[in-house]
């Protein structure tokens, strides 16, 4: 159970509390500050304990809503789209198979321009059964319109959240976005987050209103009509137009969240680490960070110029930022968490979108190795990291290395 405690030193104008809690417990006291109306539930690891901490806040009063236990996967989810079209702000989320159970609503909830936020515990898909984590849950929807993003903290986690229902909410998106965070690695550890007060939150984020898209007896609109070939090429469209003004309007949402909390994220779509005077560069999404940032600092002392790039949002791709970024360095790593079987050079996924970056934005295109690590919950480690690097600084001084390696393979 998370305990909130006012700091010591209180400042002038501070609103904020900490509490030391979970990942998984910061995405719950978030749904809470945005007053979300319908949550739904299934149990299922290690999304769960999402569900488990918002139970507790609804059963001591804490938070006021629709509190519904559905009977699987794919009715949780299509409760929550019914309700957001009939105007209630909504959560739910899944893990691994209990994602992919939910498929079909997953995949009409863009078109239907349902702004629902959900969490993906990111879970290895079976079979084998596996409860670590693997990012190809929340990616199996990344060509369908959904809004995707990683984060690697818990206080990210909260601050993303408030975030996200801001961005999806926006009349200029409309449309689904998926908050992954890495199962166990972030949903069941706990640290210190800053919470904000609902005042503040209440300055940030307006009320979910739908206009005239809302569904109601006074407001005779169709939903998921028929189209066929009447119009099925224009709605496409429709969803492709919130591709094209995602970029801008995320990065409105990030500069007034630091003007309203005080906490800066600097550039939306990725952070860097240590890549000022690098001359190679990591690149990954989700918790890896933490052994990556530490290998870096190893390898620093030793006089190796390595930094670290982190994703933060997936879809959108902010593809020319990513290429001006990565341009710069004399060879890139791409480490996934993932893995895309039959893909260009057998990569996975982002180094597959990487690449493609470079190809079309990038003025030099150094050369983009992909290392598959960490798959099932396997512990990226640092010296998995040195490994990658001196692979990467090979490829760097023009010695030819595969374009897809594995790493920390048994045997």
């Amino acid at each position: 159970m998370a305990t909130l405690t006012m700091p010591v030193e209180e400042k002038k104008k501070t609103y904020e509390q900490e509490a030391l809690i979970t990942g998984a417990e910061a995405i719950a006291i978030a749904c809470k500050l945005a007053n979300v109306d319908v949550v739904t539930a299934y149990p299922i690891r290690p999304y769960d304990t999402v569900m488990q901490y918002m139970s507790q806040l609804v059963a001591d009063g804490e938070m006021d809503c629709e509190f519904i236990v559905a009977e699987s996967e794919n009715s949780q989810f299509e409760i929550v789209k019914h309700a957001s079209v009939c105007g209630a702000r909504v959560f739910c989320g899944s893990s691994g198979i209990g994602w992919m159970y939910a498929m079909e609503v997953l995949t009409v909830t863009p078109a239907l321009r349902v702004p629902m936020v959900c969490l993906v515990g990111n879970r290895a898909l079976d079979d084998p059964g596996a409860f670590g984590v693997e990012h190809n849950d929340a990616l199996a929807v990344r060509d369908l319109g959904w809004l995707l993003n990683w984060v690697d903290t818990a206080q990210e986690a909260l601050d993303t959240a408030l975030i996200a229902y801001r961005v999806a909410e926006d009349r200029r998106i409309f449309v689904p976005l998926a908050i992954s965070c890495d199962g166990a690695f972030l949903t069941h550890s706990q640290a210190l987050v800053k919470v904000p007060a609902a005042e503040q939150v209440m300055q940030f984020l307006p009320k979910y209103d739908r206009g005239d898209l809302l569904l109601h007896p006074d407001n005779v609109i169709s939903v998921a009509p028929q189209a066929n070939e009447d119009w099925v090429m224009e709605i496409r469209r429709q969803n492709y137009a919130v591709t094209e003004r995602a970029c801008d309007v995320i990065r409105e949402v990030y500069a007034d969240f630091e003007r309203i909390f005080g906490r800066k994220y600097g550039n939306p779509f990725f952070e860097e680490y240590m890549t000022e005077d690098a001359e190679i560069v990591l690149l990954g999404m989700g918790t890896l960070s933490t052994p990556v940032r530490v290998a870096i600092r190893k390898l620093r002392e030793q006089g190796k110029k390595v930094g670290f790039v982190r994703l933060r949002w997936f879809r959108p791709f902010a593809g020319a930022e990513i290429a001006k970024c990565l341009e710069r360095f004399r060879a890139i790593g791409v480490i996934d968490r993932d893995l895309s079987l039959g893909a260009p050079d057998l990569s996975g996924v982002v180094a597959t979108e990487v690449r493609s970056a470079m190809y079309t934005s990038a003025k030099t295109r150094p050369p983009v190795l992909d290392f598959i690590c960490g798959l099932g919950g396997r512990e990226v480690t640092v010296p998995d990291v040195g490994k990658m690097t001196d692979i990467v600084f090979q490829a760097a001084n023009g010695k030819a290395q595969p374009l897809t390696q594995w790493i920390g393979l048994r045997g």
